[in-house]
């Protein structure tokens, strides 16, 4: 099994940047996938970015895409989601998570909430 813990929510106001980071422990996720996913109040999950396991391959949803930037450090078993830019629309519930594919995790977080006021 694979825990996965996150930290760096918080309160911002638009144009500010903030950090996520989310880290892994019980089992080693060198060979996983590992990303971000969000929920806006009365919203469907989305996807937001996802990197590979060995972190040479990076995607990220339209909305995000020059704004934010994912990176993993599998010394540290970590994931982060550096987030510049930030607009009310990216307020919501942000979710890290760890699989064998880049978009169809099996473990997750607990979510942690970010709000961007304008």
């Amino acid at each position: 099994q694979v825990q996965l813990v996150e930290a760096g929510g918080g309160l911002v106001q638009a144009g500010a940047s903030l950090r996520r980071s989310c880290a892994a422990s019980g089992r080693p996720v060198n060979n996983y996938a590992m990303g971000w996913y969000r929920q806006a109040p009365g919203k469907q999950r989305e996807f937001v970015a996802t990197v590979s396991w060995n972190g040479e391959a990076t995607y990220y949803a339209d909305s995000v895409k020059g704004r934010f930037t994912i990176s993993r450090d599998n010394d540290k078993n970590t994931v982060s989601l550096q987030m510049n830019s930030l607009k009310p629309e990216d307020t919501a519930v942000y979710y890290c998570g760890a699989g064998s594919r880049y978009f169809n995790y099996e473990y997750w977080g607990q979510g942690t909430q970010v709000t961007v006021s304008s």
